[in-house]
């Protein structure tokens, strides 16, 4: 099978009312889609009886017309006796004109009460899917970055999307017909025991094989609808993933591969559809057969019950037409079984992220540091990622205000964990990290990080104009507090030559400017926060060496007041740092000036050593 996913069984029940309890914010408008649809279906059920009546009065006009006038009831047979016959009268065409308009008046109101009440249920939809929407929303700000560590993006988005139109599509689709259905079983229900309680208790007789049936069919469908949607969640991350890295799948030559990648996530979403989709398809065609089967039952024993007098011919025909109407709901029902567990698969799925662990929750507010000055200091820390498998152990260090401190080491030292901690994105597993004296976890996360500013290596930008992408550091700045950091950075030095200069269109791509002024504009935006903190992720590591000079002239004269953090790999871009720490397996090796280190030989010296030997290699 190529893989199969595992299938979790789905628990219908409790996500099906999960589901349908989201919609109490708007119960005002779900109850009368109810009342609408009661009055509806109660017409309906009217209908039929009223259409009996009219049969009656044919049928006798008919039959008493053929027969001579003063003929004695006794000389007529007893079936036509019981069916109200009087010789020599006729159809009575102005009663049954009377009764067949009252049965059009009765199916007109129905049709319109039944428009109306899908009319508010549309909103009624329409409102729950937005409210979940909204919830998602405000879930994914609430959640840790570990979480996203561990979900594909693809999987994610498929979530948000894909899981919750098919959610929306479902509501949409199957609330009306199926209150509407379970509402005309009851009413038809009360009307066939009315007319004839025997013909009833033949209609219900394949009533239960229908529900058994349908469970059956059911239970072995469940399991493959949610790995459909499992399975249409990595196939959304895989192509994410392959987009996203389009041009590197090419340079590498890995473009087949891709697509055999493809491929085995299509084929696999491909079987699973299927499976789902034959399984529960065959709901339809079982309760269509049980269903004729019913309708020519009550029929042979109708015809009996009208010979012998026991029921009219219109009674008869009220009931054959209730045991259509009894039955069509039930089709109806079974026929919606996919749609139905396709969507509370997907509602399964949106619950598992609208569940999921959140960050813990912020602490009052106690004011936050007394004095702005940016001193940071790491006391006996202690974090993994990984409770099997230690990161950063017992680790201690003061930056003080105005500090450069640069870090540096080898991949996976714990550089970019460091920086991590102090913005909160995770918290600590011992030790405490202060601010200014202020332990950062007694801080709001918010309040924390309006103190810092950060440029990480990838350089993001939104759609939009260059000055909006500087302005979304600081919303609120003013027009000359945007071209002074866009100076500061010269950012200024390349706008001019830009068409519409700041006003100059750029995507989320950020695909009409340079790696290196796309990364120039990032740390605009940082600074034009003016932060306590400022945390440099390898953010010259896109920019030509001369601008890279320039830059760092710029940072020297914004790092007054301020610690730096400094990742980096390139040891010449933090010679003149006050402090450097180099890290290896979690743990701060040394630390000290360039000059120190150095004359040390220890590891920093070795690095030093490494990259200039390679860069004076051939």
């Amino acid at each position: 099978m190529g893989g199969m996913v595992a299938q979790k069984a789905m628990d219908f029940g409790p996500s099906a009312r999960r589901l349908v309890a989201g919609m109490r914010p708007v119960r005002g408008q779900a109850l009368l889609v109810v009342l609408l649809v009661t009055a509806s279906v109660l017409l309906m059920a009217i209908g039929p009886r009223l259409l009996g009546h009219a049969t009656d009065l044919v049928f006798r006009g008919a039959v008493g017309g053929s027969v001579p006038a003063g003929t004695p009831d006794s000389a007529l047979p007893d079936a036509v006796q019981d069916q109200g016959v009087v010789a020599g009268q006729g159809v009575d065409f102005a009663a049954v004109g009377e009764w067949l308009l009252l049965v059009l008046a009765v199916y007109v109101a129905a049709s319109l009460l039944s428009w109306l009440a899908g009319y508010v249920l549309n909103g009624v939809v329409q409102h729950t899917v937005r409210r979940m929407r909204q919830d998602v929303e405000d879930k994914i700000h609430r959640l840790p970055l570990r979480y996203f560590d561990r979900s594909p993006r693809g999987e994610l988005l498929s979530r948000v999307t894909n899981d919750i139109d098919n959610v929306s599509q479902t509501l949409q689709q199957t609330m009306s017909q199926l209150l509407q259905s379970v509402l005309t079983v009851l009413a038809v229900l009360a009307m066939m025991l009315w007319i004839s309680p025997l013909l009833a208790l033949v209609a219900l007789a394949t009533v239960p094989l229908s529900f058994w049936v349908t469970r059956a069919i059911m239970k072995r469908s469940q399991g493959q609808f949610v790995a459909q949607w499992r399975r249409t969640g990595q196939l959304n991350g895989h192509i994410e993933e392959a987009f996203s890295g389009h041009a590197l799948v090419k340079v590498l030559g890995r473009t087949r591969e891709v697509e055999r990648s493809f491929e085995e996530h299509n084929e696999g979403l491909y079987e699973v559809s299927f499976r789902a989709q034959f399984v529960s398809g065959l709901v339809m065609p079982a309760m269509m057969f049980l269903g004729n089967l019913n309708y020519v039952v009550v029929a042979v024993v109708g015809a009996f019950r009208v010979s012998s007098g026991a029921l009219t011919l219109g009674e008869v025909q009220a009931f054959v037409q209730y045991t259509r109407q009894f039955t069509q709901p039930l089709t109806t029902v079974a026929s919606m079984a996919n749609l139905l567990q396709s969507g509370v698969a997907s509602a399964e799925r949106v619950f598992e992220l609208l569940d999921a662990d959140e960050e813990p929750p912020d602490v009052p507010a106690a004011g936050g540091p007394a004095a702005r000055c940016g001193e940071v200091r790491f006391e006996h820390v202690s974090f993994s990622y990984d409770p099997e498998r230690p990161l950063i152990t017992d680790l201690s260090l003061v930056a003080r205000p105005g500090e450069t401190v640069a870090i540096v080491g080898p991949t996976g030292a714990g550089k970019t964990t460091l920086v991590n901690l102090v913005m909160r994105f995770y918290d600590l597993d011992a030790g405490r990290i202060t601010l200014d004296g202020v332990d950062i976890a007694a801080v709001p996360r918010a309040q924390l990080r309006e103190q810092v500013g950060m440029v990480l290596q990838d350089a993001w930008l939104f759609e939009g104009t260059i000055r909006d992408n500087i302005a979304y550091g600081r919303p609120g700045a003013s027009e000359e507090e945007v071209l002074h950091a866009a100076r500061a950075t010269f950012v200024d030095r390349f706008v001019h030559s830009l068409p519409e200069g700041y006003d100059t269109l750029v995507d989320e791509e950020g695909s009409s400017l340079s790696a290196g002024e796309r990364q120039l504009v990032t740390i605009a935006r940082a600074f034009l926060t003016d932060p306590a903190l400022l945390i440099l992720d390898e953010a010259t590591s896109s920019v030509d060496t001369r601008t890279e000079v320039l830059v760092q002239q710029a940072m020297a004269a914004l790092r007054t007041d301020r610690t730096s953090f400094v990742i980096a790999h390139r040891l010449s871009t933090i010679r003149d740092a006050d402090l450097i720490l180099v890290m290896e397996d979690g743990a701060i090796v040394e630390q000290g000036d360039h000059a120190t280190l150095l004359a040390a030989g220890g590891a920093y010296a070795r690095l030093h050593a490494a990259q200039f030997a390679a860069a004076k290699s051939p």
